[in-house]
């Protein structure tokens, strides 16, 4: 009897600690890590991120590398640079849906826009981001310590915002109790475009394949470096992080090209269980693209496809 007694308060100890609720969640929890595998990160990086060779190669390597180190020194720090609609977005999708059982609706994927989540610059509305915005990283990582934040449009972020979480990426054992060496910071950015687009076009006009071009990390860091410099209005926002030597690993995505573009027109139509390839090159050719006279980039990457798409396709088509 003592010995079903005993085993009825051990079952109650937690109850009793976390509270009933938090007790069963934490039974049927769904929202935890996937064992992490890189060959099938390989494999969808291949399969979903278009026209992007150079990204897909870093990217595996660095969260490969990351994931698979069990006491990693400090947190993975990815700044991603290029145009807009080139997958800058969406390949922070299918490095959390390798990471985490949910996926990009994980409850530890935190996503921060710019202008929508730090609309104002002055100082009282600054400090306050400030402070909530420490505030969120050390709990969530004291929480989940695999946590994972990402910051769109960085190059419009306040420089002071960005200054105030500089103490979570860099090497510190302990801020406050929590480590944060196994957190993952993601920093989106069209700052640096001019000089991957002038580079990926100049690479064209000299008759080479795209995919021939192959950037060393000192190369494209310096490329990004003297481009966001020259471009003063991001400058300020990403070169303290650039400078003190917080970010791990800078991204260049290149502009999409025609061929991609229809490969991201085929993915939607396929989601969509409509499959008609002269649609598909229809839709790809009405985007915009330059230069004027070349025609080689999309102007708005593979932005707006859907829309786009929905405009050559019956209602009565889709399955």
């Amino acid at each position: 009897m003592k010995s079903v007694e005993i085993f009825v308060l051990f079952l109650l100890l937690p109850i009793v600690e976390t509270g009933v609720f938090d007790f069963f969640s934490g039974l049927f929890d769904n929202d935890k890590l996937l064992p992490f595998d890189s060959e099938e990160f390989k494999k969808d990086l291949r399969k979903s991120l278009y026209g992007q060779h150079i990204a897909s190669k870093k990217i595996l390597k660095a969260v490969s590398g990351f994931m698979k180190d069990p006491n990693p020194p400090k947190p993975l720090v990815l700044s991603l640079h290029g145009p807009s609609g080139v997958g800058k977005t969406y390949v922070t999708k299918i490095i959390a849906r390798n990471i985490y059982q949910m996926g990009q609706e994980s409850k530890h994927v935190h996503t921060f826009s710019a202008t929508y989540h730090f609309p104002h610059k002055k100082q009282m509305e600054s400090a306050m981001y400030e402070s909530q915005l420490k505030q969120w990283i050390h709990g969530n990582v004291s929480s989940f310590p695999h946590s994972m934040f990402i910051f769109d449009e960085t190059e419009k972020m306040n420089p002071q915002l960005i200054e105030s979480i500089k103490p979570f990426l860099d090497y510190m054992p302990h801020i406050d109790g929590v480590s944060f060496r196994k957190a993952i910071f993601i920093f989106l950015s069209n700052a640096g475009q001019n000089g991957i687009i002038n580079f990926a076009l100049d690479f064209w006009k000299k008759g080479k394949v795209r995919e021939e071009i192959q950037i060393n990390t000192e190369e494209m860091e310096m490329l990004v470096y003297e481009h966001i410099l020259i471009e003063k209005s991001s400058g300020d926002s990403q070169s303290c992080l650039l400078y003190q030597h917080l970010v791990d690993h800078i991204i260049p995505f290149l502009p999409l090209e025609l061929r991609h573009v229809q490969a991201c027109v085929l993915a939607e139509m396929s989601s969509l269980n409509v499959i008609d390839l002269d649609v598909a090159h229809t839709v790809a050719k009405e985007m915009s693209y330059y230069p004027p006279e070349e025609k080689i980039f999309s102007v708005r990457g593979c932005k707006s496809i859907r829309q786009k798409l929905m405009l050559h396709i019956d209602e009565r088509d889709i399955i």
